[in-house]
């Protein structure tokens, strides 16, 4: 018994130390990254390219899950705030919902499942096919002419899928509260006008979008190219990129909504 307790202490104890290691080596790429970002910022052109990858690509599941989501927030909201006679305040609610929490925080769930596996992926495969070797050999640096502009057209289209699912969300929300249930629609857009906060409401869910933005891209470069050069070693770096990245957006949105609350007070 006391020998499976010390094999477990040393386990748990290998697991910390390797965990910190790697947060270190991701540490130190990242900063790489941002290092050797100018050359991909005087070449834009290679940004652009890959804003229609990350940006463009994900459009569609970005339109089509903010429509749902606003749609069952209209009828939620509506079954609630009816018992209370409230249900003219239904605008408010999806759009307060939307702009400071589900958009930006559901977006970039989307986006790290679409684009950031896919990032990963391609960098990946490009490392087990020897094509960043193959880089390198020409004095083509890989990090400055693969890494970085994934990286920056990631971080630049975040801010905008969560504001076209937020303005999804709320016309969802139109749709089910005011075409077909019948409530009042100056109500629906006069409350929402008055209630949301330019300030505190949107340019808080941007901020968070931003910084989901550069969180998510960073793991999705870090694990692509830092995956083992193998179809197996790709395919996990991608389940990592996915599993990582919905944790931090998460404990990411518990720190920035206790500041922000904080700074509100």
């Amino acid at each position: 018994m006391p020998s499976r307790l010390v094999s477990g202490i040393r386990h748990i104890g290998h697991r910390v130390i390797e965990g910190v290691w790697r947060l270190g080596v991701a540490s130190r790429f990242f900063i790489l990254v941002l290092l050797k970002s100018g050359t991909s910022l005087r070449r834009f052109n290679l940004v652009i390219r890959e804003l229609y990858f990350t940006g463009v690509l994900s459009l569609i599941i970005i339109v089509v899950s903010g429509l749902f989501v606003g749609m069952v927030l209209g009828l939620q909201g509506y079954e609630t705030l009816q018992k209370y006679g409230s249900e003219s305040a239904v605008g408010t609610l999806v759009a307060l919902s939307l702009v400071r929490e589900l958009g930006p925080v559901v977006a970039a769930l989307l986006f790290a499942s679409r684009a950031g596996s896919a990032i990963t992926a391609e960098i990946g495969l490009m490392k087990a096919t020897e094509q960043l070797t193959a880089m390198g050999m020409m004095a083509v640096d890989p990090i400055a002419r693969v890494v970085a502009p994934r990286f920056w057209s990631g971080v630049i289209s975040m801010p905008f899928l969560a504001a076209i699912f937020s303005v999804m969300g709320v016309f969802g929300g139109y749709l089910v509260t005011v075409v077909f249930i019948g409530v009042d629609e100056g109500s629906y857009w006069s409350q929402m006008q008055s209630a949301v906060d330019f300030r505190f409401d949107i340019m808080n869910g941007f901020i968070k979008s931003c910084y989901f933005g550069v969180a998510v891209t960073a793991i999705a470069v870090f694990e692509g190219y830092d995956a083992p050069p193998t179809a197996e070693g790709v395919s996990g770096a991608t389940t990592r990129t996915v599993v990582t990245s919905s944790l931090v957006i998460l404990g990411l949105d518990f720190i920035l909504t206790a500041f922000m609350f904080r700074g509100v007070s």
